[in-house]
């Protein structure tokens, strides 16, 4: 895919969306956000766009390996995630994710979680809604259209995780941060302590 020659993205605040450190969200943003910060590795264009349409949209499977390599090489060399952080894949609603055969995000993120010596934990959100997908809509439309989407998986109790504990939110692509955003809120309700999003692209 050539993928190794693609520049990496330099990072924003997710809230006011200025230039931030590793995604910190800024100090001032943080009390109107549930996220710490969100990390994209690529921009969502060219060769990354391709590869991440043919893994979802033509079940090209095999391209899972090669970007959780890449996303890999690179974050190994990023401090920004400490090593006992849980990744932990958006959820697609089952009916979709039995039309596709996997989820795309869980996918690449079990492969990452591995090559990154983080732990992995696909369950601990549910998708209860099957809603229009967020690539038809733009800004207060996808908010609205995430909107009490998720639930916690009432098997896990955050309450007996170590509070050093760092949820690493993953998710394919990043365009308004909705997604993310609502996801995090149902995982600090329930005791998450930090919570970051993780995407492959922006």
């Amino acid at each position: 895919m050539c993928i190794d020659r693609i520049p990496f993205l330099k990072q924003l605040c997710p809230y006011c969306e200025k230039a931030a450190l590793d995604g910190v969200t800024h100090s001032k943003c943080l009390k109107k956000l549930r996220l710490n910060g969100v990390f994209s590795v690529w921009a969502y264009e060219g060769v990354v766009r391709t590869a991440i349409l043919k893994l979802k949209y033509k079940f090209a499977k095999e391209i899972a390996k090669e970007l959780s390599e890449y996303m890999a090489i690179y974050l190994v060399n990023q401090p920004i995630f400490p090593k006992n952080s849980i990744l932990t894949p958006i959820p697609l609603y089952f009916l979709k994710e039995n039309f596709r055969g996997f989820n795309q995000s869980e996918l690449i993120g079990e492969l990452l979680a591995d090559q990154m010596g983080w732990n992995f934990n696909s369950d601990i959100l549910i998708r209860k809604r099957l809603r229009r997908p967020q690539t038809e809509l733009k800004g207060k439309e996808r908010r609205e259209n995430v909107r009490g989407v998720f639930a916690f998986n009432s098997k896990h109790k955050l309450t007996n995780q170590p509070i050093n504990k760092s949820f690493l939110l993953f998710d394919d692509v990043y365009t308004t941060g909705s997604t993310l955003k609502e996801a995090a809120k149902v995982l600090k309700r329930r005791g998450a302590g930090e919570v970051w999003g993780l995407t492959i692209a922006r």
